[in-house]
């Protein structure tokens, strides 16, 4: 499918509103939401069932071009094979005219999505983590979401509602002032709404074509560089020399001893076993709703502390230089999982590149993954063979300087910026990468996919299927030390 290009000038970007929706609102929420789930777990049966087929005859001797053919998965054929379904089918035949045509499309778009992702994994086409055939979604664990498209989709000119099809009108928690501003502008356009249940609450997220308004930052001409840790979230040392910190809150820790408790009452009552089928107690539901209000107040505050830190960094420097962490390699560690869980160094790499481009159309500098920003003198440029992660000070042997180890690093990571060009923070003004040499020959690489694997009888994903090759995946080009996002 044709990927969405917006006009020039423009940029898309989501709006999300938390909803208060009525007890019927909710149920119909609720409902387009299973609705979906079920579109695409009869995809997914539709679709492996000609695999299964194809493997049996198989087993009987039946020859190549008698077997049975492929199902597409293309969202068309999807769509047709439903529509022509769902008339006759049990299983949706009694109730799929109460949901909007949109619940379904969002299920079935789901699983063309999957399908084509498994297909280009198993063809080495598809970077990272190899990934399996789809399978179907259960109720207890499916995450509760569907996308509107088409139809009535607007935010009310009170700013405190919104309307969506088949739904209604469902009043927003907060105000919607910082969207209808620009519809009534007439420099933004709703493309799509999505609504999902997270963190206990209703929220409905707007995709928009908005106008582009670029925002000069403060300091167009400094570079800083960002040395994110456990103990301090963040150290950043920009070109002029000046070093801040951030403390790390800690939200997930301040808040152990509340589920430590709301854990124990939760163990205390009864319940569900899917072994026995035994339900859960409305004691227990009550005492679960509880601990998972603790869980939510800790990702809301963790999110809110992150988006206030990267929204003044992108605001104030021209160049932001950071590095490229191994977050799941780090979360590996026993000893520290918990703490670089609870600091979110992915979502500060993530937040800094969207704000970075689309806000203030400023440089983000990724450092490479194995630059040793911690064991280089920031004085000299001298390089240590080992920094243990319990020294907690460098002291330089050829110069001398005796610096914090976080401190040293920052400013390690600010030098990098003087191999681009500093930023301005004005449109228009891109920038090249340079390529620099690897500090002390750096050269390792780290494999795109695992090897490939020969399928096993008995597994329905492990059908070849027509358009695949059973070839093994090259590994990935080593990045230059300096990447420009």
């Amino acid at each position: 499918m044709k990927k969405f290009q917006p006009q020039p000038g423009f940029v898309v970007r989501a709006f999300r509103f938390a909803l208060d929706p009525n007890a019927s609102q909710e149920a119909a929420l609720r409902s387009h939401c299973g609705a979906a789930r079920a579109a695409y777990n009869w995809a997914v049966g539709w679709v492996t069932a000609s695999w299964w087929q194809r493997r049996a005859e198989e087993t009987y001797g039946v020859p190549e071009e008698s077997l049975t053919e492929w199902r597409p998965w293309s969202l068309p054929s999807l769509r047709k094979a439903f529509n022509a379904a769902k008339h006759t089918d049990p299983r949706f035949a009694p109730w799929w005219e109460e949901n909007s045509k949109e619940a379904y499309n969002t299920g079935l778009a789901n699983a063309s999505a999957a399908f084509d992702n498994y297909a280009k994994s198993k063809n080495g086409k598809r970077r990272g983590k190899r990934m399996g055939a789809p399978r179907f979604k259960p109720k207890r664990k499916a995450h509760l979401a569907c996308r509107f498209t088409t139809g009535t989709i607007r935010v009310d000119t009170d700013g405190r509602h919104v309307t969506l099809p088949r739904l209604g009108t469902i009043r927003t928690h907060e105000p919607t002032s910082s969207l209808l501003a620009r519809i009534q502008a007439q420099t933004a356009r709703i493309l799509s709404a999505t609504v999902r249940h997270e963190r206990g609450r209703w929220l409905a997220s707007f995709q928009v074509e908005v106008k582009r308004d670029l925002e000069r930052v403060a300091r167009p001409d400094v570079a800083v560089g960002i040395d994110l840790g456990v103990k301090t979230l963040a150290v950043m040392a920009d070109s002029t020399g000046e070093i801040r910190t951030v403390a790390n809150l800690g939200h997930y820790d301040a808040a152990r001893k509340q589920l430590r408790r709301a854990s124990r009452i939760v163990s205390r009552r009864q319940g569900p076993d899917r072994r026995t089928g035994r339900k859960p107690s409305r004691r227990w539901e009550k005492a679960n709703a509880q601990r998972n209000k603790v869980h939510h107040r800790v990702a809301n505050l963790r999110e809110d502390a992150l988006h206030k830190l990267t929204t003044s960094v992108a605001a104030e420097y021209g160049t932001v230089v950071v590095e490229d962490l191994n977050v799941a390699g780090m979360v590996k560690n026993r000893r520290l999982a918990r703490r670089i869980a609870d600091a979110g160094f992915g979502e500060i790499r993530r937040q800094l590149t969207c704000k970075t481009r689309q806000r203030h159309a400023t440089r983000l500098v990724v450092a490479d993954r194995w630059y040793p920003s911690s064991k280089t003198c920031s004085g000299c440029g001298a390089v240590k063979a080992k920094l243990p992660l319990h020294v907690r000070t460098y002291e330089c042997d050829a110069c001398g300087l005796v610096i914090d180890r976080d401190d040293n690093a920052a400013l390690n990571l600010a030098a990098l910026a003087a191999a681009c060009t500093t930023g301005t923070g004005v449109a228009g003004d891109q920038d090249t990468t340079v390529v620099v040499s690897k500090p002390r020959g750096a050269d390792r690489k780290t494999r795109a996919t695992r090897p490939r694997r020969k399928a096993k009888a008995g597994r329905a994903g492990g059908a070849t299927l027509p358009h695949q090759r059973q070839t093994e995946a090259r590994d990935r080009t080593q990045a230059e030390a300096l990447t420009l996002w």
